[in-house]
């Protein structure tokens, strides 16, 4: 695999609906692998595609349990690998400082917390990864993740903020979260609407929305429908195994 292919793992907000996952997703490019966040039901999910020691690299938005959930899990997979007499590097786990739990990162020597500073780039394998603080209730980062001239945008977890805008301008895909429905009010617990998102996109000209950190109510569909009527591009609602490549 050389093109940068993004699969979704897992999609939901707060918990996974039954047999599926929070949040999670893998990025692959010239056979590096990284896992950009590993929320609850993960771990299960992302041996459809890679076993935990192929993994490369993983990088943390923020320390909720819906994205870091697994964690632990992960951690013990690899030590039981280890003790399988499989091939078990040190993986590096990026995360923020700010929060007490960015110490969990590190467990023996079969992972390694390392601290991401949000104002500079970061460089995990082919990935150049830029930060921006999110609007959410902990601090949280969204993540501008480029490579070989393309650009994919995780919005993270957070409330519609204009800071988005020149952040995730001209990317070739938006990876937005939509916890909410159009008119509802997302902002006091730090999240978007379906609106909101599709707004966005169309600010920051990107090529394809897609919408995930989706909610447990309602009819998602509305959601890419809401999302239709601010943007005039492709839209599309995340689900588990959704692969897309540029």
């Amino acid at each position: 695999m050389k093109r940068l292919n993004i699969t979704v793992i897992g999609h939901w907000g707060g918990y996974p609906k039954a047999n599926e996952a929070s949040s999670g997703y893998l990025f692959e490019e010239d056979g590096y692998r990284m896992l950009v966040d590993c929320g609850s039901g993960v771990l299960s999910k992302l041996q459809n595609h890679v076993l935990p020691e192929e993994l490369n690299a993983v990088v943390i938005s923020h320390y909720h349990p819906d994205h870091v959930a697994d964690i632990g899990v992960l951690q013990h997979a690899l030590l039981i690998g280890k003790f399988m007499d499989k091939h078990i590097s040190t993986l590096p786990i990026y995360g923020h400082k700010a929060d007490p739990q960015f110490d969990k990162l590190t467990y023996k020597d079969i992972t390694k917390g390392v601290a991401y500073d949000p104002g500079d780039e970061l460089q995990v394998g082919p990935f150049t990864i830029k930060f921006l603080r999110t609007d959410h209730p902990v601090e949280c980062y969204a993540m501008r993740i480029e490579s070989k001239g393309h650009s994919v945008v995780y919005t993270a977890d957070s409330a519609y903020q204009e800071s988005f805008i020149p952040f995730a301008a001209d990317c070739d895909i938006l990876l937005c979260e939509s916890n909410f429905y159009s008119g509802m009010n997302g902002k006091s617990a730090g999240h978007m609407t379906s609106t909101e998102a599709g707004k966005l996109a169309c600010q920051t000209n990107t090529n394809t929305l897609i919408l995930t950190h989706l909610p447990h109510f309602g009819d998602l569909n509305r959601l890419k429908e809401e999302a239709e009527k601010e943007f005039n591009g492709t839209v599309i609602l995340a689900k588990q195994n959704l692969e897309f490549g540029i």
